[in-house]
């Protein structure tokens, strides 16, 4: 089993979106998905509520407690964890020794970038990951191009030695879809051209 953590201390920052679409994605590749929802709001088992029965299944769990671990079915190929905002000690630790993956999504304000900037210094800080047992890849939400807040988010980006996989843009596309319990990914194509577009440095990463 693989599993994919997607993490940031700061709440908005498209955590779930993220966690969501890999999700359906995966699914819809005929792989065996477990998506697990740390954050109290469980918005991402909200969203398995809605997915219509008909789409890939994926499996909910939901532990009750950070440091308590659900019981994953047999052949899951992919876990997919949704962390919670502020996310840190032995929770992010937990999360960490399971992670095959850590995606860190993060916005064009500088909120999200001074939260950002203290959590990739902890994560750098991790055991794990100076034992290179974990990769993580950053990922840039909601952004528009053509603005001066895409150009400082940027700029604050390229501080890391860590890849920047993709930014993906401010859409209706993603709220529509989870209305529905879809992802883009469940979407019909002309919908979504332009945004999985956008996404197809993501699923090369995650599939190296």
């Amino acid at each position: 089993m693989r599993t994919i953590l997607v993490a940031n201390p700061k709440g908005g920052s498209g955590k779930t979106t993220l966690a969501t679409n890999l999700a359906a994605y995966l699914a819809g590749q005929s792989h065996r998905v477990a998506l697990w929802d740390l954050d109290r709001q469980k918005s991402s088992l909200n969203w398995l509520a809605l997915r219509p029965p008909e789409l890939p299944a994926i499996t909910a769990l939901d532990a009750g407690r950070h440091e308590a671990y659900p019981d994953i079915p047999e052949n899951t190929g992919w876990l997919v964890l949704d962390a919670p905002a502020g996310i840190h000690g032995k929770h992010l630790d937990h999360a960490l020794k399971r992670a095959d993956k850590i995606v860190v999504p993060v916005q064009p304000s500088v909120f999200d970038m001074a939260a950002t900037r203290d959590f990739l210094d902890q994560l750098m800080e991790e055991k794990p990951l100076r034992r290179s047992r974990a990769f993580i890849g950053i990922i840039g939400m909601r952004v528009d191009p053509r603005t001066r807040a895409a150009a400082t988010l940027e700029q604050f980006l390229g501080q890391y030695d860590l890849p920047v996989l993709t930014y993906l843009r401010d859409t209706m596309v993603y709220v529509n879809a989870a209305f529905n319990g879809k992802g883009i990914f469940d979407l019909p194509r002309h919908q979504t051209g332009r945004d999985l577009l956008q996404w197809q440095p993501i699923l090369e990463w995650i599939g190296q």
